[in-house]
């Protein structure tokens, strides 16, 4: 696999008129191919070895918030890194996640080629399958090099998804407590 991705950047390089005999660039396509395949390691992980039974029994049945979860993700459009932090709770119905566990699951997906709407709901989707909670909610800002390199060039836009599911979306009080107690207006 390595060898297939060095080749390829060997070609781009070439295509961007560089000379891959430069000093600089000597390493550069095995580089870039070790480089893309660690920030495309969520395509090796699976939901089940992440959380690799890391479920407590509890009898919480209060939200359950991890704030400011980093996360480095490469937009499926450009191939450009965007960059952020995601906000996870859930209500508890008989069991709780491993705390790391919830920011494993975050990477696994960040970590795959996508758009930031569809990482709010994966990450959303799994806490659910996981835990079977009574409602999910993920909050992602991310800043999105995209947009601050090319194109439009706003340096300081940020764009944030949300995805309510059960308690979450079914109850406005709910919500209203996770998003203040995330430091959001609601």
């Amino acid at each position: 696999m390595n060898d297939y991705l060095s080749d390829h950047y060997r070609g781009i390089l070439v295509g961007l008129g560089e000379n891959l005999e430069r000093e600089g660039l000597l390493n550069t396509p095995e580089r870039a191919a070790k480089a893309m395949q660690y920030l495309c390691r969520g395509y090796q992980q699976t939901l089940e070895e992440i959380v690799n039974g890391a479920l407590f029994a509890s009898d919480n049945d209060e939200m359950v918030i991890v704030r400011d979860v980093e996360l480095y993700s490469l937009c499926e459009h450009h191939l450009l890194p965007f960059i952020g932090k995601a906000h996870v709770a859930y209500i508890p119905t008989g069991q709780v996640l491993g705390l790391s566990k919830v920011a494993r699951i975050v990477d696994m997906y960040a970590r795959r080629l996508q758009i930031q709407e569809n990482l709010t709901r994966q990450i959303a989707e799994a806490i659910q399958r996981v835990t079977n909670a009574a409602g999910v909610a993920v909050v992602i800002e991310a800043q999105h090099m995209c947009m601050m390199m090319r194109g439009v060039e706003k340096q300081n836009s940020v764009m944030n998804t949300s995805v309510m599911l059960g308690a979450f979306r079914e109850s406005c009080n709910t919500r209203h407590e996770f998003l203040q107690l995330i430091g959001r207006r609601h």
